[in-house]
């Protein structure tokens, strides 16, 4: 069953279904990791009114007029208490001394030995107010939230020096065919090194996965059926080859003897057409096709999903951005494409000249995969273009 991009991916988010086990793992250990649970605001944020200005602490209902500095706060102190027509130097972060309600910037005071002069402020001029930005009790980050250094912030303000987080999914990589041999040797003319393994590897340790790598399935369906058994033993099983229409494809077919389903067999894009998704004894896997740049393309828009969602994601997104065009651009409609481009700090979109879906050089030189809609011939210099980064 041939489906569109946009129908092949909402297949995937629609089928994966995860029931990750939570493991507790310290704080310096957690970014990029899933939290398992809410994390809870433990007191109100900010505890108290603190200044956000370096300046003086007074009350509004004494300005304009000399007001005599009596005091001073910093941070790390305790709030003092601030007398009618008095004023304190207060620092940035420092709590606002009991009594105050206005803070005057020190570049906008006139200050002559120990007394300050200023005009009228309003009440709550450069003060943070006690909770205003979460209240004891409050969900700061949810479960299911992807930890990065501001989550990181947030766990460790809350005293939080051991997080519960969920277990890294486990994914299985089997690459197909007679023609690949280990990346060590030197293959002979008709043969290729296994490069694929690696790739996908890389893509799932940079998604938050386990990679587990498995030896390669010869053009054999009987060998190819043991090993795909060996990898439903993970979480996700990748495969790479073998999905095509040829003589010696076997892995659609191995996967029917072991009674798969399969949820498409093949997606209206480029590279990377005929992908094949499905379950097979309840854990899903992906037939990603054998040429270099549609395996890494059909991961990134397809299994990456999976593996988020597997990981404990409550939800996962492509990383879209767009580039403008800075030549003419056209394809044949009918396909939705991915294809090489570089993309630099003002957005310029340039198309990488490529060979297809083997040229890996071009994927290289590459930063971004530029995404040309299925329905649409002709882009001009200047049109933006969506594009996902490599």
């Amino acid at each position: 069953m041939t489906l569109s991009f946009a129908d092949a991916r909402a297949a995937v988010l629609r089928e994966i279904r995860a029931h990750p086990e939570p493991e507790s793992v310290a704080l310096a250990e957690c970014a990029g990791r899933v939290l398992a649970r809410d994390l809870i605001a433990d007191r109100d944020f900010p505890a108290l009114d603190r200044s956000v200005r370096d300046g003086y602490a007074v009350r509004a209902q004494d300005l304009p007029g000399p007001i005599p500095v009596t005091g001073i706060t910093r941070a790390g102190d305790a709030p003092g208490k601030l007398s009618r027509g008095e004023a304190f130097e207060i620092m940035t972060g420092a709590p606002v001394p009991y009594g105050a309600d206005a803070v005057l910037m020190i570049e906008h005071v006139q200050l002559s030995g120990q007394t300050i002069t200023h005009a009228p402020v309003q009440a709550g001029t450069h003060i943070s107010r006690r909770a205003e930005e979460a209240l004891a009790g409050q969900v700061l980050v949810r479960s299911g939230t992807r930890l990065d250094p501001s989550h990181i912030a947030a766990l460790a303000a809350c005293g939080h020096a051991t997080v519960e987080v969920f277990r890294k999914p486990t994914v299985a990589i089997l690459s197909t065919g007679d023609e690949l041999v280990a990346i060590d040797r030197t293959p002979l003319p008709h043969q290729i090194r296994n490069s694929n393994t690696h790739t996908l590897a890389a893509q799932v340790l940079r998604a938050g996965g386990i990679p587990r790598l498995l030896a390669v399935a010869p053009d054999d369906r009987e060998l190819t059926r043991a090993l795909i058994e060996e990898g439903l033993v993970s979480d996700l099983l990748l495969l790479s080859g073998g999905v095509s229409a040829g003589k010696f494809d076997f892995v659609e077919a191995a996967f029917a003897d072991l009674g798969a389903t399969f949820h498409f067999d093949r997606a209206a894009i480029q590279p990377g057409a005929p992908v094949v998704f499905g379950h097979c004894k309840e854990r899903p896997f992906f037939g990603l096709p054998g040429n270099p740049a549609s395996t890494l393309v059909t991961f990134e828009i397809f299994a990456r999903a999976a593996l988020e969602l597997l990981s404990g994601q409550r939800e996962t997104v492509l990383p879209l951005c767009f580039g403008r065009l800075t030549e003419p651009f056209r394809h044949k409609p009918g396909l939705t494409r991915f294809l090489p481009a570089t993309v630099d700090e003002q957005g310029r979109l340039r198309p990488v000249r490529w060979r297809g879906s083997s040229d890996i050089a071009a994927v290289g030189r590459a930063n971004a995969f530029l995404i040309a809609a299925a329905d649409r011939e002709v882009w001009d210099a200047g049109d933006f273009l969506p594009l996902l980064w490599k």
